[in-house]
């Protein structure tokens, strides 16, 4: 596992206007915008300018935010997860596995088309986690 974790922030379509004023008040660089229309994945016309994931931050300060997609509700306390990083497979699977157990899991643990294994998973105590294991390329 990467030595951090790192805050994940969910808008519900104002997430493109939260990046910019985080960015502005921490005075930091948006580091890369992408949106659901710009994904290999059957997208509504209204879906399409939210934001799929974007990162802004600079040196150790990190931030991840996105916006939920069309139908999946937002509400403070489910807005916030943390995203954790790992190096190796065995490890995404076992901490996924581990988390699930009495959680709740958003998204299956599965390879996606950005090429990593990921998943997003609510634990027993309400904790909402990204899980990504980056694949080579």
């Amino acid at each position: 596992m990467k030595g951090q974790v790192t805050p994940y922030l969910t808008f519900d379509g104002n997430a493109k206007e939260a990046i910019d004023f985080y960015a502005k008040a921490f005075g930091v660089e948006v580091q890369g915008v992408q949106k659901f229309g710009e994904a290999d994945f059957p997208t509504p016309p209204e879906a399409a300018d939210r934001i799929m994931h974007a990162r802004f931050g600079k040196g150790d300060f990190l931030v991840m935010v996105s916006d939920a997609f069309l139908g999946q509700p937002v509400n403070i306390g489910n807005n916030v997860s943390l995203a954790v990083t790992f190096n190796s497979e065995k490890d995404i699977q076992s901490v996924y596995d581990a988390l699930r157990d009495g959680g709740i899991a958003h998204m299956e643990l599965q390879d996606t088309f950005w090429n990593s294994k990921f998943a997003k998973v609510q634990d027993k105590f309400g904790v909402i986690w990204d899980l990504d294991f980056p694949k080579a390329e």
